[in-house]
């Protein structure tokens, strides 16, 4: 979406908050400033509605209340106490409001820190005032009531929430709102928050609590994060390993746990926004408000780091040790698998025994005077063991009928790596539905409901048919499944920064930075590069048709690192950086270039391609959403060398990204790769030889997503 389309769009929004279109483009990072500021009080105020009456249940929205609790303690220092939450049926109108302005109107002092958060339902009502438009509004636990045959609804306007956050003493205020407010006629695969538009009156009290607070004097800026930017798109929520949550709110609070955000608060959300479109779904996030001044930097106490969990809980006298993982990438989760290890800042090692869900029980390995375990302390990432036998996943859209699921349930045990669930009862990859168009024809959907490419069926085709021709995009969507295990930019500790550039004849234009935030060097230790114009103002870099593209990448480390790209482009199809080298033999005319390893000195740096005309790695049509996965070793890719070498590429095809045609083979042989790689396998000799184990000493892996338009 354009930036003035954007704009536009949310304009009556800002309005509200009483900010301009100047102070919006001069975004910093307040929210995380607002969390992490010490020597004030930090008030909290929670509300999560799974329960409704006489409509659908949600299943997602206690989970991000505890997903919220969670950071705000453990990584932010809020108090227990000073948290209050409310649940389902709790979540009326008349208490959230109540409570808005007892625990955080009558309680915080200037300086204080107040946070908010709304996961549920939300919807669009028509008001007297104004009939000719719709109003955004939060649907409470208490919907509706039925009054003289006249329904009344006790939604809370999104107006009203916005003036209650600026009528806070404090110029502190953050807010995050999981809910949509515009509900798509049909529904495939992930659940969707939000209401058909509702032409109910709404109730006469909130209409007068809205004027009220219309004559209030209202100073501060709050800091709104939304989680969609459109207004016809849909927030939605996954079922992960164990449990359901909203995508947004888990992918932000993981974000939070694992890094300390840059200046600009667009670089979080470029981090939650490629972590959405990695869990199926395209919604774009929003920041809603601004701070006025343009120079805000992120504030970093010494007693706050990144982590992976948290201590919750201690038993046997420490030999059982409970733990929150909520910092884990949601898509490593569902297998990140026992024998797995953390640290703590005390350099003692946990090592997982088992885990449910985002909780897990670990034991303390056995360390010559070892400190006492505490709750709360925080946990880091030393190595992750992942099962080998990793299928990809398609769930039955519950729009088949019986025998077509029957059918398809037969056509898909045909792959030796794709299983089969129900949609709704078990997490998948993707959904295999009709087509909303054309009934009679079949396709395969991300969890968003978004067509995959050259996927479809012919109009009445069998079900076999259509499943048989996905054989070669089913192999390709499951390496892309597996590189993407390999993401932990926030844990590694190889010092690595990776930049992609737009190249043009005046300077590099970055439009995306990637670099590993816990190796032994701080980021303050790191000279920055001067960052130049931004492509775009939004989470989402774009890049334009025809580009000319390179990545510049930095070893920061005291070792030389080897580099493998593997990505997506906008058919699903992959692809791969390749790095050609001619043996000069002579009296040869007909010479076969060879793959080399891509090598980095310590200290030094190199761009993807190099530059020079006959590597150029130009931008081609048409407009897609791309994704590529950067992953280092200290080691040599010796067996994914090997695999790109088996296949049979076409010398018009040596560009430098080009192809992957034997995507599976190659990434399975990456993952073996990091596993050779790890210095501690040998010392485990408890891990199964069906696992791989990775130390984060031993392999680093960055995303990058970006448009193209």
């Amino acid at each position: 979406m354009k930036r003035r389309t954007f704009l536009h769009k949310i304009g009556s929004i800002l309005a509200v908050l009483g900010v301009t279109e100047a102070e919006w483009l001069t975004l910093g990072n307040r929210y995380y400033q607002a969390l992490a500021q010490p020597n004030s009080r930090k008030l909290a105020l929670l509300i999560g509605i799974n329960q409704y009456s006489q409509i659908p249940n949600l299943s997602g929205c206690l989970t991000d209340v505890e997903l919220q609790r969670e950071l705000l303690i453990n990584r932010f220092g809020f108090q227990g106490s000073d948290i209050l939450t409310l649940t389902e049926e709790q979540a009326s109108r008349e208490f959230i409001e109540a409570a808005f302005s007892d625990h955080l109107g009558k309680q915080a002092k200037p300086g204080d820190i107040t946070f908010f958060h709304f996961s549920g339902y939300g919807t669009r009502v028509k008001l007297k005032t104004s009939p000719d438009t719709m109003q955004n509004a939060l649907v409470t636990a208490n919907v509706a009531l039925d009054l003289q045959d006249e329904k009344i609804v006790n939604h809370i306007l999104e107006e009203t929430l916005l003036l209650l956050l600026r009528s806070l003493s404090t110029d502190k205020v953050t807010a995050v709102l999981d809910t949509s407010y515009d509900a798509p006629n049909t529904v495939i695969g992930l659940k969707t928050r939000a209401l058909q538009e509702s032409a109910a009156k709404l109730a006469i009290e909130e209409l007068d609590f809205l004027k009220q607070l219309k004559t209030q004097k209202l100073s501060n800026t709050p800091i709104v994060l939304a989680a969609t930017s459109e207004p016809k798109q849909p927030a939605r929520e996954g079922l992960f390993s164990g449990f359901s949550a909203g995508l947004f709110t888990y992918a932000l609070t993981q974000y939070l746990w694992e890094f300390t955000p840059a200046t600009k608060i667009q670089v979080a959300l470029s981090y939650v926004e490629n972590s959405l479109y990695k869990l199926g779904s395209k919604q774009q996030p929003a920041l809603l408000s601004s701070q006025k001044n343009p120079d805000i930097t992120s504030l970093q106490p010494d007693d706050i780091i990144g982590a992976e969990g948290a201590v919750s809980d201690i038993e046997e006298d420490g030999k059982i040790v409970h733990l929150w993982l909520g910092g884990l990438p949601p898509q490593v989760l569902l297998y990140y698998g026992v024998n797995s290890r953390f640290t703590l800042q005390t350099k003692e090692q946990l090592i997982l025994r088992s885990r449910t869900g985002l909780t897990a029980k670990a034991q303390i390995s056995k360390i010559e005077g070892a400190n006492p375990l505490q709750t709360g302390q925080l946990v880091q990432e030393a190595v992750r063991v992942l099962p080998r036998n990793i299928n990809l996943t398609i769930a039955f859209d519950t729009g088949l009928e019986r025998i077509e699921r029957v059918d398809a349930t037969s056509a898909f045990a045909g792959f030796s790596h794709v299983s089969t669930v129900v949609a709704g009862e078990k997490p998948a990859d993707y959904v295999f539905a009709k087509l909303q168009e054309t009934p009679s024809r079949y396709g395969l959907f991300s969890l968003g409901g978004e067509l995959i490419s050259n996927t479809t069926g012919e109009v009445g085709e069998a079900i076999k048919l259509t499943v048989q021709r996905l054989a070669p995009k089913l192999s390709t969507l499951l390496a892309a499944k597996l590189w993407r295990l390999t993401e932990n930019g926030g844990s590694s500790r190889l010092a690595l920064k990776a930049t992609l550039e737009i190249v043009n004849n005046i300077s590099p234009r970055i439009i995306m930075q990637r670099e590993t935030v816990r190796s032994l060097k701080t980021e303050t230790s790191i000279k920055k590069p001067v960052q130049t114009r931004s492509i775009a103002s939004l989470a989402t870099p774009i890049v334009p048709i025809g580009s000319r593209m390179q990545y510049r990448v930095e070893n920061q480390s005291d070792r030389p690192i080897y580099l493998i790209l593997l990505g997506l482009n906008n058919n699903h199809t992959a692809v791969a950086f390749y790095s050609w080298e001619t043996p000069q033999e002579p009296n040869t005319t007909d010479i076969k270039p060879i793959l080399q390893e891509v090598v980095i000195a310590p200290g030094e740096s190199l761009t993807l391609p190099q530059t020079n005309a006959a590597s150029q790695w130009v931008i081609s049509g048409p407009a897609s959403e791309c994704e590529q996965q950067l992953i280092f070793s200290p080691v040599p890719f010796s067996e994914t060398l090997a695999a790109l070498s088996t296949a049979k590429y076409s010398t018009v095809e040596q560009g430098p990204i080009g192809p992957l045609l034997n995507p599976l083979d190659v990434a399975q042989a990456l993952l073996q790769d990091l596993h050779n790689a790890s210095a501690l396998k040998t010392e485990m000799n408890s891990t199964a030889a069906d696992s791989y184990t990775w130390d984060v000493n031993n392999w680093a892996s960055l995303n990058f997503s970006f448009q193209v338009v």
